[in-house]
């Protein structure tokens, strides 16, 4: 074993792992198991009848015998239990309930207005997913969002944990909205404290590109070590997968991409008070900026994408300008992180002038070994990629709190 390989190493065979390689059929029995991660197999018995008692996994039969006695199989619980989970955008958010191995049971969009403050929209947002795990009414056909939902119908046993993903900077450890640029009202906002108040299962808040980036991981690329995924929509964010693990930093803010500079003066001002910052010019907000200066009328990102599908002049270019500026900041972290994958998500992530300008600048500007066997390529197209980010975030959190 290199050292490289040493975090990861050290990884396998935890209760995590065990979870994902059933939840996964990698492993169906103990035995599976216990070849899989070096274990003895007392140890991985001991593991799993945690799990068992957790109810995270359960025994679902016997298998087939090799020349002993049949072994019992597993299974991740496929009824009862799920966790909740919340995608919050600045106009929309995707809520579901996910079972325990990551897969969605149900999944609603919702119009929002992150203007109407944290209180309302977050308090709407608890009550639906709520009301989802329960089968109940939900807060849109008449609850009472302001009101407690910490028990009560069948989301009291069946709901293990909610996990939300906010379009800001958010300090993981406190739950904590630190400075966000386009959420007036939420600076400062206790969202785990909010959240305590209201439901009585564990609530795990990160920043959407985060979650976006852990539900990409485990579902297309849970081999790899090193990742880096992009949300390129109305704004730009990253996160990063460092030894096969969410890598936040030490206040949160590792990935945070869309304020490293790309413009020298005269430039675009950006929403955090600087210039020149890569959301100021690449992002979908900044499109819609650019076109409305040249005197294109185009009211919002789905305006901009229509111009570009078909053939606009104006909006291709500056596609293509935005795809460079991505590429030179992911350069930068491309050298300096050598990761196996670069994934590129969010609405922009359709749009293939930017998506080639984006490669052509990164091959570029790389050094040849950091792109050796890169793979440069889309977050696989899904509405769901948030609230699976947010359940594993949620059952990663559940197994480690049971160790």
């Amino acid at each position: 074993m290199t050292i490289d390989d040493a975090p990861r190493e050290a990884l396998r065979g935890n209760p995590r792992e065990l979870l994902r390689w059933v939840a996964t059929g990698a492993a169906v029995s103990r035995a599976d198991l216990s070849r899989l991660s070096g274990l003895s197999p007392s140890t991985v018995s001991q593991r799993v009848e945690a799990l068992i008692n957790q109810g995270l996994l359960e025994e679902a039969g016997a298998g087939q015998s090799r020349g002993g006695r049949r072994p019992r199989q597993l299974a991740v619980p496929t009824g009862g239990a799920v966790v909740g989970a919340i995608d919050l955008g600045a106009h929309h958010a995707r809520i579901g309930t996910l079972d325990l191995s990551g897969r969605v049971v149900q999944g609603r969009t919702l119009p929002v207005r992150i203007e109407d403050g944290p209180e309302t929209v977050l308090g709407t947002l608890l009550a639906e997913v709520t009301a989802l795990a329960s089968g109940g009414a939900t807060a849109a056909s008449g609850g009472a969002p302001g009101a407690s939902l910490a028990s009560g119908g069948a989301a009291a046993g069946a709901l293990r944990g909610i996990g939300i993903g906010i379009p800001g900077p958010v300090q993981h450890s406190t739950g904590r909205i630190v400075s966000p640029s386009r959420m007036p009202g939420w600076n400062g906002f206790d969202v785990a404290a909010f959240c305590a108040d209201r439901v009585d299962v564990p609530v795990i808040v990160d920043n959407d590109a985060n979650l976006m980036a852990l539900g990409a991981h485990r579902t297309a690329h849970a081999e790899m070590d090193h990742a880096v995924y992009i949300k390129a929509g109305t704004g730009i964010g990253s996160g990063v997968i460092s030894s096969g693990q969410l890598h936040r930093g030490a206040q949160g803010s590792a990935g945070d991409i869309s304020h490293c500079r790309v413009v020298a003066d005269p430039a675009p001002l950006c929403s955090c008070g600087n210039a020149g910052c890569l959301e100021a010019v690449a992002s979908g907000a900044a499109l819609v900026t650019a076109l409305r200066e040249q005197g294109v009328p185009v009211s919002d990102l789905t305006g901009v994408l229509r111009l570009i599908d078909d053939g606009d002049r104006h909006a291709t270019a500056l596609a293509r300008q935005a795809g460079r500026a991505i590429g030179e900041i992911l350069a930068v972290v491309v050298n300096f992180f050598n990761p196996q994958v670069v994934a590129i998500g969010g609405r922009l992530a359709d749009c293939e002038p930017l998506l080639a300008s984006m490669r052509a600048t990164l091959y570029e500007r790389c050094l040849p070994l950091a792109t050796q066997t890169l793979l440069i390529e889309r977050v696989a197209t899904s509405q769901d990629i948030g609230i699976t980010g947010a359940a594993h975030l949620v059952i990663d959190h559940v197994v480690s709190a049971h160790p």
